[in-house]
C-alpha cells in the first residue's frame, strides 16, 4: 500500500489542492479505443481520421 501511494502521490495531492483529475483524458481515451474497435479492419487511414474527426472533433 505504501508503494502505491507514493507512486500516486503528485496525483492524489493535485486534487486535494486543485480538486482536479484526469477523468476528461481517460473518458476520452475510452471512447477512442471503442471508436477504434468498431472500425477495426478499415485499411483506409485517411477515411479513418475523418470519421474520428467528425465524430469526435
Amino acid at each position: 500500500m505504501r508503494r502505491t501511494f507514493e507512486q500516486y502521490y503528485a496525483m492524489i495531492v493535485n486534487y486535494v489542492e486543485y480538486r482536479e483529475t484526469n477523468a476528461y483524458a481517460e473518458s476520452f481515451n475510452s471512447m477512442i479505443k471503442n471508436f477504434r474497435g468498431n472500425f477495426r479492419g478499415v485499411r483506409d487511414i485517411r477515411f479513418f481520421l475523418f470519421r474520428l474527426n467528425n465524430i469526435f472533433g
